[in-house]
């Protein structure tokens, strides 16, 4: 886990190196400064040698400016490297999440990638910094100043190591009891960030149905229960301070009690015991140092899981190793497809589904909810793999191919729309990022968007708010399709994409593809007949399989589920 995150410390290596290389000097530097104390003391005060004095005054003046250089020089590349190893580490986070498939997406959820990108990062980049510079920084201390004390007096400088034994036994036991605790912790992180996504993003919804006081207290549920698991963690890492305040008290009182009789006893002269006092505050600082080293270590070691999680993740889909460049043509074959969203899962979605569709052909995909209409056509442009079986386009297998490639070939406008922050043109460029205005406008036409982007003042220059807000559901809808007819597909897949468009506009847009979109085998899932009827061929889905195939005056005399729907649906017209 470790070694994969310092992974990503790249061209920071330097920054790295430095930042510890300067806490040496710093601490050699101010470690000096109580031994040219007790110098001033003993040779200097005691004999009245004031040449001593200012000889010695002028060596600790020179350390407290060194000291201060590299503390300062400490400082900022420790900070560098913190700041430039947790940038690469979320850039390979963002990379590596690029790549996952929807199944990836959804083991980790998306509340779950959010949190790791943020604050599960933020957590190991303040780690890293305090380990580089406080974590050299205070066991320097602590190994040099116990190195004074023994050469100024080897008895005296027990105390000290009992002192150590004692913290280092009280310390793990602390880390210990905390990290599983810090590991649950961040997954209530999770839970919290998926209550805020999911109310900011459909605020609307929220307002509409006056369910405020129902997502306040959902929130309030949320930050509940990560206070509860905050605070049992920090209530076993509150033990550091009064063990720290209890340990420094016994050393000052050890010390003062028997250095006073050393020093009685002519074993220990008075700038000696005066140098062992300071050496006794830094040696106890840094083991309070050690002590806030250890608490953040608990917190960041469950963050450093979490984030090598992601970037250990291998992807379900991976292109093979020598994969087809191109795809031939839009016919479509389904060869006993069976499929499940997990390996454990108790039954399957989609149950030995054949199917062949001809390139060119238009196909209307019609069922009830939860009928897998949607996961079919998800198989298609290989979103996700089949569990058994397999699929094909332009007669190979999609797993064969270049996923680049293939979803090039296969464009899908998704049940959910999605438009991003830019202006109407360069939301357009996502379907192909080398169109030009007129091959947009185009586009647009066959999906009948120009005719209200040419009502806005800027036109195709409008821009476009995140998430579309500030146009119709509809108007969203026809701008995704608009996008989608400029990759050229082989195959266009429309999952329920005009279900906010009305009648008119739908039949206008049908009639557009009839006649423009000649070659492209066009799939259209659709819970409204008026959408599908004039399809070559219409697919029944009924729990995971093809009920009834046919065209629309073949269904009406042979398939049940598709007369009841037609009725229904004409009932609601006359109505």
């Amino acid at each position: 886990m470790i070694k994969r995150l310092l992974h990503e410390l790249k061209e920071y290596k330097r920054a790295s190196l430095l930042a510890p290389l300067c806490v040496c000097g710093e601490v050699i530097m101010e470690l000096m400064i109580p031994f040219l104390m007790s110098y001033i003391i003993d040779r200097g005060v005691n004999a009245g040698d004031i040449e001593a004095i200012v000889k010695y005054g002028l060596m600790m003046l020179v350390c407290a400016f060194a000291a201060l250089f590299f503390g300062a020089m400490s400082g900022h590349y420790s900070a560098l490297a913190a700041a430039g190893f947790i940038k690469n580490v979320r850039d390979a986070m963002f990379k590596k999440i690029q790549t996952f498939s929807f199944a990836n997406v959804d083991r980790f959820s998306t509340s779950g990638l959010v949190t790791r990108m943020m604050t599960d990062a933020s957590n190991v980049q303040q780690a890293y910094q305090m380990i580089i510079r406080l974590g050299v920084r205070a066991p320097l201390i602590l190994v040099v100043a116990i190195g004074m004390t023994l050469y100024i007096n080897a008895r005296l400088a027990v105390i000290f190591l009992i002192a150590m034994v004692f913290l280092a036994v009280v310390l793990s036991l602390i880390t210990l009891k905390s990290y599983p605790l810090f590991q649950k912790t961040f997954q209530k992180y999770d839970d919290l960030n998926e209550s805020v996504q999911e109310n900011v993003g459909n605020i609307r919804v929220v307002k509409a149905y006056v369910k405020e006081e129902h997502e306040i207290s959902r929130f309030d549920r949320a930050v509940e229960n990560l206070k509860r698991m905050f605070t049992k963690a920090e209530n076993i890492l509150v033990f550091n301070s009064p063990v720290m305040t209890l340990t420094v008290n016994a050393c000052m009182i050890a010390l003062s009690w028997f250095g006073a009789q050393f020093v009685v006893s002519g074993q220990l002269a008075t700038g000696e015991l005066m140098s062992m006092f300071t050496y006794n505050m830094n040696i106890l600082m840094s083991l309070m140092i050690l002590s806030m080293i250890f608490v953040m270590l608990s917190m960041s070691l469950a963050s450093a899981k979490r984030i090598s999680e992601i970037l250990v993740e291998q992807p379900t889909i991976a292109n093979p190793d020598h994969p087809i460049m191109e795809v031939e043509d839009g016919s479509i074959q389904f060869r006993a497809v069976s499929f499940s969203y997990s390996d454990t899962a108790e039954s399957e979605v989609l149950h030995s589904v054949d199917l062949s569709i001809a390139s060119g052909e238009t196909i209307g995909i019609l069922g009830s909810t939860g009928s897998s209409k949607t996961t079919l056509t998800n198989l298609i442009p290989r979103l996700y793999d089949v569990s058994a079986g397999a699929v094909l386009v332009g007669n190979r297998d999609v797993r064969e191919y270049d996923l680049r490639v293939l979803r090039d070939s296969v464009s899908v406008v998704l049940q959910k729309n999605v438009l991003f922050s830019g202006t109407i043109i360069e939301n357009m460029r996502w379907g192909n990022d080398q169109a030009t205005l007129e091959d947009i406008q185009a586009a647009c036409k066959l999906a009948c968007a120009d005719e209200f982007i040419q009502q806005f003042p800027d036109k195709y220059e409008t821009f476009i708010e995140q998430g579309g807000t500030n146009v119709s559901g509809g108007q969203k809808q026809r701008l995704c399709i608009a996008r989608s007819l400029l990759k050229h597909p082989k195959v266009l897949i429309l999952d329920d994409s005009t279900s906010a468009v009305d009648t008119r506009t739908d039949a206008q847009i049908r009639e557009s593809f009839r006649t423009s979109l000649k070659e492209t085998t066009t799939i259209i899932v659709s819970q409204r007949i008026s959408s599908i009827e004039d399809a070559d061929r219409i697919l029944v889905m009924e729990d995971g399989r093809i009920s009834s195939i046919g065209t629309h005056a073949e269904l009406l005399k042979t398939s049940a589920i598709y007369q009841d729907v037609y009725e229904t649906q004409k009932r609601g017209d006359e109505e």
